[in-house]
């Protein structure tokens, strides 16, 4: 019904944000890899959104990327995955990222991500596989962990957000410390290494 937004930022207090569109507030969910990046407040965006009516609400989704409102729309159908969930995932890897997660059968990547437990990580494996057949993949280089660098920062700067850094000051120091150290294996180092350089 409401497929895509044009309007000026009014509020962003992730993972809701509001936009005022013609002196309409639209309320919006949206995961952390557009929450990344998001305009100052005042400026105007252009989201991919989806909308979904439920008995007790009315919820609107949006997407910096198509290919993000394409995964989510493929992640809600999925038994036992709802845009909760959907949003959670891709605030903890990107679209791509999940698609080699998925081709990889990386149940240990899909277990780290609050709220998926190993049956529902089984299930995303399995039903995804098939649906994600025809996406395509740029080639990248894996940690041994099976983790990829992207995964690794998204899950960091994640983490340090929750705990109160702006997201400038925490992708900043992710950065800073996967520059001076790529060979940090797992997001719980790269978080401890990221908070030292902050102190």
């Amino acid at each position: 019904m409401i497929g895509r937004i044009r309007g000026v930022l009014v509020g962003k207090n992730p993972p809701e944000i509001q936009i005022d569109v013609s002196g309409i507030t639209y309320e919006i969910q949206v995961p952390m890899s557009t929450a990344y990046k998001l305009p100052d407040i005042g400026q105007e965006l252009v989201l991919h959104t989806h909308f979904v009516v439920r008995e007790d609400a009315q919820l609107l989704y949006g997407f910096f990327d198509v290919k993000d409102k394409t995964m989510f729309r493929s992640l809600i159908k999925v038994n036992g995955v709802g845009p909760k969930m959907a949003l959670g995932i891709l605030s903890g890897m990107e679209a791509d990222d999940f698609v080699r997660t998925v081709r990889a059968n990386d149940i240990n990547a899909l277990v780290k991500m609050p709220g998926i437990g190993k049956k529902t990580a089984e299930r995303l494996l399995i039903e995804m596989r098939d649906r994600l057949g025809d996406w395509d993949v740029p080639n990248s280089a894996t940690t041994e962990s099976g983790s990829s660098p992207s995964f690794m920062s998204k899950d960091a700067e994640t983490a340090l957000i929750s705990l109160g850094y702006k997201p400038q000051q925490a992708a900043h120091a992710i950065a800073q410390v996967m520059k001076n150290n790529p060979d940090i294996g797992d997001s719980e180092e790269l978080i401890r290494q990221a908070l030292k350089s902050m102190v």
